[in-house]
């Protein structure tokens, strides 16, 4: 049995008793005054397009009034929700399941009424579109301080989509212990199934959990062949095989700049693990290209992934390039690469030039195809490769059929977007994004319709609408699935901590 999330459940419950207990009737106000202004709300769920299964979009009135009413309705329903003077609309999660399934493919009017001393009024409408295409039920993600010291209180966690149900995947100590202290990260599913998933261990109890049906194993990741540890994965869509970049990291601080924090690559490679023969090969090694961010495409033919040229690395040793990349960090540029791969005699081809960002002056991150196999998403941002500390970074797309590289304007913000991935059926993206304060990233969800285009994106919705600015912790690498993670807490706890029971890897 999964835990739940109690505490925040707990909070939002006693938020939405609170709100109901001050709340008017929940009934459209039988007068009203038509006005010209635009009601405030938050999250701003105005005029977009959303899955017919996502779970109640609750939102909160910010404009002056004492009391509101919100009121959904097409496709011969609707749904009203009302609120006292905190102006959170909560909508009943069964009538609005109703209203959805029966409003697939179609637009959904919102009004806004609020009661104010001279009587209620009426807001301009607004229009929800439901899409026709469902997303994938579950999103799993890290949650973790924006700027962090000491690893705790970190987790990694799965969303319900369809309600506001939280499950716990897996957890690290909750208080500071030195002698237990460890990060996770990097999550990753083969084929939007939780059936294979793996993610890092990093300090303390280090190295990186494997799952298959259910059953988990530590295996340190380390060769002697093999630069560093394996970083960033991407499963093959069908074997047990995975694709990592293997990097050496460090950070570098800004004093001037207005992005602060600088995650660099001093090194990085691309590496294949075999997970059945536990065996580790490199994919790519070489001294002037730092390679990373992998991606397999839905065939299982072709890597994507980044590279970045810096010929200044040939014949340094490690601390020589510590030294010259936190000098040159603002003008290293990473290009969007790809390579063949033949299943059949697991051989590679020659790296291959998909789009030249930095002939651009631009740099990009984090290539994942779509699941068609007609669009590889990315982001760009001036330089550099962790666009999560580029407020700059924006999603791109790139038509495989075409060849036209393109920014997805409608969805993104003036602030970063980052880390990104694809619904099973090619119609979602998610994102985190920073477009609410600059300061925490949040899951957003966007439809990217049949000609490619993306739309405006929205706010993961919750229970309460403020919870998102309530949580002083950042989302980190929203990823989709199409089935919830069986395996326990207890049980990946267990094969975290016992580190006697760490598998080792081969080297071909």
């Amino acid at each position: 049995m999964k835990t739940k999330n109690i505490f925040l459940g707990a909070v939002a419950f006693t938020l939405a008793l609170l709100s109901a207990c001050s709340a008017p009737e929940a009934q459209i106000p039988t007068q009203s005054t038509p006005v010209k202004e635009t009601a405030q709300i938050y999250p701003d769920y105005r005029d977009i397009t959303i899955p017919p299964n996502i779970a109640p979009l609750n939102i909160q009135v910010k404009s002056a009034g004492k009391a509101f009413v919100g009121c959904i309705e097409g496709a011969g329903q609707r749904v009203i929700a009302a609120a006292g003077d905190d102006g959170k609309l909560l909508f009943d999660s069964l009538e609005w399941r109703s209203l959805l399934t029966q409003a697939k493919g179609k637009d959904l009017t919102v009004t806004l009424f609020a009661e104010r001393e001279e009587g209620w009024v009426k807001f301009p409408a607004y229009k929800l579109s439901v899409a026709a295409e469902p997303i994938d039920r579950y999103l799993s993600y890290r949650l973790i301080e924006p700027s962090y010291e000491l690893y705790r209180q970190l987790g990694l966690y799965q969303r319900d989509l369809e309600s506001f149900d939280v499950a716990t995947i897996y957890e690290n100590n909750r208080t500071f212990d030195d002698e237990e202290n460890h990060c996770i990260n990097c999550h990753n599913y083969q084929n939007y199934s939780t059936k294979r998933m793996l993610f890092h261990v990093r300090a303390k109890h280090g190295g990186t959990v494997f799952v298959e049906n259910g059953k988990a194993q530590k295996m340190n990741m380390k060769a002697d062949s093999v630069l560093s540890n394996a970083v960033y994965p991407s499963w093959h869509p069908e074997k047990n095989w995975v694709a990592f970049s293997s990097n050496q990291t460090g950070q570098v601080f800004h004093v001037t700049h207005r992005d602060k924090i600088e995650v660099v690559d001093y090194g990085s490679d691309l590496i294949f693990y075999d997970a059945d023969k536990k065996q580790l090969s490199n994919i790519l090694k070489t001294e002037a290209d730092l390679e990373t961010f992998p991606c397999w495409t839905p065939d299982g033919r072709k890597i994507f992934y980044c590279s970045a040229h810096v010929p200044e690395f040939v014949g340094k040793n490690t601390a020589e390039r510590q030294d010259l990349i936190s000098r040159l960090c603002l003008q290293v540029r990473y290009n969007l690469m790809s390579i063949t791969f033949d299943p059949a005699t697991r051989t590679f081809g020659e790296p291959q030039l998909e789009f030249d960002a930095a002939a651009a002056g631009r740099s990009c991150a984090v290539p994942r195809v779509s699941p068609d196999g007609r669009y590889v998403l990315f982001t760009l941002a001036p330089y550099g490769q962790f666009h999560i500390w580029h407020s700059a970074a924006d999603l791109y797309v790139k038509d495989l059929a075409t060849g036209e590289v393109r920014a997805l304007r409608e969805t993104n913000s003036p602030n970063v977007e980052s880390y990104h991935g694809w619904s099973s059926n090619g119609r979602w993206m998610v994102f985190s994004s920073r477009r609410d304060d600059g300061s925490y990233t949040r899951p957003y969800i966007a439809y990217f319709d049949a000609t490619g285009r993306g739309h405006k994106a929205f706010l993961l919705p919750q229970r309460d609408p403020e919870q998102n600015l309530l949580l002083t912790k950042s989302y980190n690498v929203p990823e989709l699935t199409r089935d919830a993670v069986t395996i326990s807490p207890e049980a990946l706890k267990a094969c975290v901590y016992d580190d006697a029971k760490t598998g080792k890897v081969s080297y071909k």
